[in-house]
């Protein structure tokens, strides 16, 4: 039996010639065996305090984010700002040139040394070129750091989509450092675009068949990019946002129901992205792919054959025969199992939070520009439009029947518009931008939490095109653009006003603040939850932002809801 230190043996475990002797050793007093032990204790402490910290000490900060960063393929040297640091043109994918063109993107190898990270990459190939100049070799991200973080920081991460229909673009048009200032780490990206990252073909189908969407796959790439690397930056790999506004807002919707995203964002957010909420089948998309191939003389022998046509085919041939406007998402199976709407409402899609949003009048700016965004695609409209041609653009560009399209004029009669023209931007924006922006956060707020606003300044500057229609204004689509990022490359001139300045400030705070924490909501601006019985809407106009509840009665959303549902095509 275990018996405590202070506590006699029972004496008949002992002889008798020892019982006094033990007796003597073991009935000292337990105080002094109680000091004794204290005494040693004192010793102890006193030899271990010497080698901690004062307890007023506080522990050591981490260091800043250097300018030279290890990724997983090598050493990177970034290019310190005034507002903190950069690494532009950093490869998240090998070059999809000769064999690899229209395969899923493939690893960097890794390099020596160290690697400059100082300039832009070329643009993926596209026309007109950028001033960066423009590559195959083009699967590059930029990464802007706000000055003064910590290594370990864990600033959530903005990864920005670029738009630009899928035809043209690149990470670069966006300089992030405002926005980065707020508080996130703020990515960039280039991918494959127009045909070389759109084409699909039977010719290039893969073990399960599919062919197209290679630029989602490269997006996708860049993503598990962040996920790997970004913690080096100061940034947390466990809370990505991913955001883009047009062909960039489609695409993040496009990733909500990709199962390969799974797992690598944690907050979405759509800007003027949800015009296209139908994805084309397989097969119709390989319809259109035979007869691009055909167009660049890559139509005769077997689909080896083709193929290789395809992949040796110049660049300069590839751009210059596609199509005006790529109707982007293949419905392939793999990468989209379903279309974004129907994934969207059957809540068949990642579960996170959602901000999305449009401008007052999206297609304003394709009408001034002869063009028309309708059901996902640009098109050429037929001609000026005027009083005796209202009617019939209505019709061809919707195409409806000639009851449907006076239907849709008697909804927006001219007399309540400074032009013909102004009348059709303004039911065109209505049709294909603001309603399905409304429907999508009606069907997204059933299962997630929902954002939404409008973009209302229509003093906005006009960096794109010359606003030709004339007063009123509106903003137009691209307008906020110029509130989230400097915008190096724009064709025109265009600054902000100092009240414009503020509600720049507001929406990047919103932005980073959603980022952090899933709700774009500040002290400064509440921003409520859109659900279908308020329907609140945050109009984001100069001075200051305003929350609105007449969204789909101003934008005739009953109208286009019933030419849907009766229209006669």
């Amino acid at each position: 039996m275990n018996t405590p230190p202070d506590v006699p043996r029972p004496p008949a475990s002992r002889p008798a010639a020892h019982a006094a002797v033990a007796g003597r050793r073991d009935v000292r007093p337990i105080a002094v065996r109680v000091l004794a032990v204290l005494g040693t204790l004192a010793v102890l402490l006193a030899c271990w305090g010497s080698l901690l910290p004062p307890a007023h000490a506080a522990a050591r900060p981490a260091p800043p984010v250097s300018s030279v960063v290890h990724v997983d393929a090598g050493t990177l040297q970034g290019v310190a700002t005034p507002a903190g640091l950069e690494f532009r043109g950093v490869p998240y994918a090998a070059p999809p040139t000769g064999e690899l063109r229209w395969e899923p993107p493939q690893p960097v190898a890794p390099w020596a040394g160290v690697r400059e990270a100082t300039d832009y990459s070329p643009v993926c190939p596209q026309a007109p070129p950028s001033p960066n100049g423009q590559s195959e070799d083009c699967l590059s991200l930029n990464v802007t750091v706000p000055g003064g973080t910590a290594a370990d920081a864990k600033l959530p991460v903005i990864v920005w989509i670029h738009g630009g229909g899928f035809e043209i673009g690149e990470g670069a048009d966006y300089e992030a450092a405002d926005l980065a200032a707020h508080g996130a780490v703020v990515v960039t990206i280039n991918y494959r675009l127009g045909l070389l990252g759109f084409l699909s073909h039977p010719a290039l189908a893969d073990r399960d068949g599919a062919s197209g969407n290679y630029g989602l796959m490269d997006q996708q790439a860049a993503l598990r990019w962040v996920h790997r690397n970004i913690s080096g930056f100061g940034g947390d790999a466990g809370n990505v946002t991913i955001a883009g506004q047009s062909a960039g807002g489609l695409s993040v919707a496009m990733h909500l129901a990709s199962p390969g995203a799974k797992g690598l964002f944690q907050r979405a957010v759509i800007q003027s992205g949800a015009f296209a909420p139908v994805q084309k089948p397989l097969a119709r998309a390989e319809r259109e792919g035979v007869a691009s191939a055909a167009a660049v003389g890559c139509d005769d022998g077997t689909a080896a054959r083709v193929a290789e046509c395809l992949r040796h085919a110049s660049v300069e041939t590839l751009v210059a025969h596609q199509p005006l406007s790529i109707t982007p998402g293949v419905v392939d199976g793999r990468v989209l199992p379903r279309s974004v709407g129907d994934a969207i409402a059957t809540g068949r899609f990642h579960r996170v939070p959602i901000l999305n949003g449009v401008n007052t009048q999206e297609n304003r700016i394709f009408t001034t520009l002869g063009l028309s965004v309708t059901k996902g695609a640009t098109a050429v409209l037929p001609g000026p439009v005027d009083a005796s041609s209202y009617e019939s653009t209505i019709a061809t560009n919707f195409g409806v029947d000639a009851r449907t399209a006076s239907f849709i004029a008697k909804a927006y009669p001219l007399s309540r518009y400074a032009s013909p023209a102004q009348a059709f931007s303004v039911l065109n924006s209505d049709a294909n931008f603001s309603c399905p922006a409304f429907a999508l956060d009606g069907a997204a707020s059933a299962w997630v939490k929902t954002y939404a606003y409008e973009f209302n300044d229509a003093e906005a500057p006009r960096l794109f095109a010359p606003d030709t229609l004339g007063a009123p204004y509106a903003a137009t689509h691209q307008s906020e653009l110029a509130y989230l990022f400097d915008q190096p490359n724009a064709p025109l001139p265009g600054e902000l006003s100092a009240s414009q300045q503020q509600l720049a400030d507001t929406m990047q705070a919103a932005w980073v603040q959603f980022a952090r924490t899933g709700s774009p909501a500040t002290a400064a601006t509440p921003w409520p939850r859109f659900d279908l019985a308020r329907q609140q809407i945050l109009s984001l106009d100069d001075p200051a932002p305003s929350v609105e509840r007449g969204f789909a009665t101003d934008h005739r959303c009953g109208v286009w809801a019933a030419v849907a549902l009766f229209g006669s095509r």
